[in-house]
């Protein structure tokens, strides 16, 4: 009798168990926690994870509605990596870019700070502790959501190109880097959104950057 006791005990705990794992829904986050510091390692992400991408175009939509539950590890790396992670051997990105410069720099804002994302070491960088979310963006909703990133154009790796042409090229660039976070979130159960409007000033101020050099040519929230 205690020998089959334990058996139903232990048959029960695995239903328990089975039961708890479909329940588990999309938007929950599941793995590591991101520890923030001077330096946040960033994971490598598999080739063959998620949605195919024509679900993933089915499932993509701009979200204006989000938690605070923060993203994890494995969910900020694979968002940073669609952006413009690394791809190929010779150090091209996942998304084009005009004449292949490159111009572009992405920040994430955090509740807890701002980095700036290093593709060469799959990392992101310190830039200045605090919360900025506020900066980013002129909805609300962006100031709940746990990431929200600023695409920023170092427009002098243009050259002397005519200034207008060069801001129609970073944009284009942010775009597709926008976009690929968009689809990399509709199929990862996340959510997100591309957005225009920023504190341009401020931000410039912040980030310790030129604006004759530089300049902030899009945003975007991601989150659950």
């Amino acid at each position: 009798m205690k020998t089959k006791s334990l058996m139903v005990c232990a048959l029960v705990a695995l239903t328990a168990c089975g039961s708890e794992t479909r329940t588990k829904t999309d938007s929950e986050s599941v793995g590591t926690p991101v520890q923030m510091g001077a330096k946040i390692e960033l994971m490598a992400v598999p080739k063959q994870e998620g949605l195919s991408i024509n679900e993933a175009l089915w499932n993509r939509r701009s979200v204006r509605e989000y938690s605070e539950q923060p993203l994890s590890l494995e969910e900020l790396s694979g968002v940073m990596w669609a952006a413009s992670g690394i791809n190929r051997e010779d150090g091209h990105l996942t998304a084009p870019s005009t004449r292949g410069l490159y111009p572009l720099r992405v920040y994430a804002f955090f509740p807890e700070g701002v980095y700036r994302y290093d593709a060469a070491t799959s990392s992101l960088i310190h830039v200045v502790n605090g919360d900025y979310r506020e900066l980013t963006a002129m909805q609300d909703f962006a100031y709940k959501a746990p990431l929200n990133l600023l695409y920023v154009a170092d427009f002098s790796v243009y050259g002397d190109t005519d200034p207008d042409l060069m801001r129609v090229w970073a944009m284009a660039d942010a775009a597709g880097y926008a976009e690929n976070v968009n689809l990399y979130t509709a199929g990862h159960g996340l959510k997100s959104i591309t957005r225009g409007s920023f504190k341009v000033d401020a931000l410039m101020q912040l980030l310790g950057l030129d604006p004759t050099r530089y300049g902030v040519v899009l945003a975007q929230t991601v989150g659950k």
